[in-house]
């Protein structure tokens, strides 16, 4: 951004809020993320807690987690549109208001019912804020600078998922499974303190009338099949039933799909696929996000049941991946500057899918400098990876419908890390069988097969980052530009 001359202090003095968003906008995103990732795995490790303190079975508390996964998926695509009506700021902070209340209200629940209903709201907050904190910074910052304040903002998406078990499980320990719920009221109020102060208010001056009938056909199918996902193979579905809901959610999703092509203002523009940066970074990175959103539930579980770690220590193995993810912010941007997305998605991609694979390495007597250095390898690739398909997603599109770009992005990454969790509990459940979940060398084996079934799906997503160009991203890297390619491609060839 170029600097105002000196000798006009009224431009000068101008620029200083700006200058402040780019300081702190960051910051307030990441802690809102961080807030929004941890809460979504941090209930997991209380249900026992809470079951006892209910007075209910364990099984019937899962909708605490279905329930605020269901709230999160279906609300998210609404979420552009009314940044566009009220501005980003009032709906980033209403949004972090409505999520610390339901907090409030999930920590002092009398009862399982009112937990359940109080994560409702807590999840439609949740869908609030990340694609509102995302818009603001593409409106924020220019192109050349997105990539760095992404790779602030990514690192609390790596760290909430590995950090939940292990705080919530601490929590349990030594508080009460309401704190759970409470440790987020400090946190919404200093986050509302410096949204006040630092959130940007972007508003369309003619926002996009509401698609009510889109919202209804891919919000309910959206919900159903998250829905399924979350309940397959309980006993109170049927095959035949689980096959009939599958149906409906596709057919409703599909339904969407016409719908949003025969509307001037759908609730998530499909055209925006055209855009070969943003179609390769959330269509390949969606069926990337399946193998890995998988490992937050096998990790814990290898550890704990499959090597007979306690809570605690299963914990502290997590936190390998979250030290190098942070550290990977730092070698990323020069990564992508000199080679450029496509060959770094490519390579890093893959070298995602060997790390799942070699996770089947450990096993009871493993030593503990091997676990250690897989989960290492693993934060620095997912870092990597993660950081390049969200930067890389808005490099082409164009500011007029960063919104909506947000909106949708968000959409399918929320999706495919919840049916990535699905999908590795389905697959560790269909190599486990009716074998006891209490028999540690049997689950051992199903997750080391689970592994090499996640790791084969992330390895075929790199063919998907073969459509990229070279000089692709290129206004987000600061690598060469088409032109530049074009010449050094000449060069080489002469």
């Amino acid at each position: 951004m170029t600097t105002p001359p000196s000798e006009d202090p009224s431009s000068l003095h101008s620029m200083d809020p700006l200058n402040a968003a780019k300081r702190y906008l960051p910051w307030v995103v990441a802690t809102a993320l961080f807030m929004e990732q941890l809460d979504s795995t941090i209930v997991n490790t209380g249900i026992p807690a809470m079951s006892a303190s209910l007075g209910v079975s364990p099984l019937s508390l899962k909708a605490v987690v279905t329930s605020y996964i269901l709230a999160l998926a279906v609300s998210i695509p609404v979420s552009g549109w009314l940044a566009e009506r009220f501005g980003s700021k009032q709906v980033f902070m209403s949004a972090v208001a409505l999520f610390t209340l339901s907090s409030l209200l999930c920590g002092l629940a009398p009862s399982a019912p009112f937990l359940v209903a109080a994560r409702i709201p807590q999840g439609i907050a949740a869908a609030m804020m990340m694609p509102v904190g995302r818009m603001a910074l593409l409106h924020t910052f220019d192109k050349s600078e997105l990539l760095k304040a992404m790779n602030f903002v990514i690192i609390p998406a790596l760290l909430g998922p590995l950090l939940g078990p292990t705080v919530g499980g601490l929590i349990v320990h030594w508080l009460s499974w309401r704190d759970m719920f409470f440790v987020n009221l400090p946190v919404g109020v200093l986050l509302l303190f410096f949204a006040q102060k630092h959130m940007p208010n972007f508003q369309s001056k003619e926002p996009r009338p509401l698609d009510v009938k889109g919202l209804l056909l891919f919000g309910s199918g959206v919900g159903i099949l998250s829905w399924l996902l979350e309940i397959f193979g309980e006993h109170g579905l049927s095959n035949a039933q689980a096959l009939v809901w599958l149906v409906i959610s596709l057919s409703l999703i599909g339904a969407y799909g016409v719908h949003a092509l025969r509307v001037p203002y759908p609730l998530l523009n499909l055209a925006l696929f055209k855009i070969r940066t943003f179609r390769v970074s959330v269509l390949g990175g969606f069926v990337t996000r399946l193998g890995v959103g998988g490992m937050p539930f096998l990790l814990p579980l290898l550890f704990q049941v499959g090597l007979g770690m306690p809570v605690w220590q299963s914990g502290l193995l997590m936190m390998p991946a979250a030290l190098a993810a942070m550290g990977m912010k730092l070698l990323s941007q020069p990564m992508l500057k000199r080679w450029g997305y496509r060959s770094v998605l490519m390579v890093n991609t893959l070298m995602v899918a060997v790390t799942i694979a070699s996770y089947s390495w450990v096993m009871p007597g493993s030593p503990l400098i091997l676990i250690v250095m897989l989960g290492m390898m693993m934060g620095l690739f997912n870092s990597l990876q993660f950081s390049s398909m969200n930067s890389m997603a808005y490099a082409d599109v164009p500011e007029d419908e960063s919104a909506m770009a947000s909106t949708m992005a968000s959409t399918l990454q929320q999706m495919s890390m919840s049916f990535g969790l699905a999908c590795g509990s389905l697959v560790t459940g269909y190599f486990l069988g009716d074998v006891p979940q209490t028999n540690g060398v049997a689950v051992t084996r199903a997750i080391h097969h689970a592994f090499w079934a996640l790791a084969a799906l992330t390895a075929l997503s790199s063919l998907s980052f073969w459509r990229l160009r070279p000089w692709d991203g290129s206004s987000v890297s600061g690598g060469p530009d088409e032109r530049e390619a074009d010449k050094a491609s000449e060069h080489s060839s002469a």
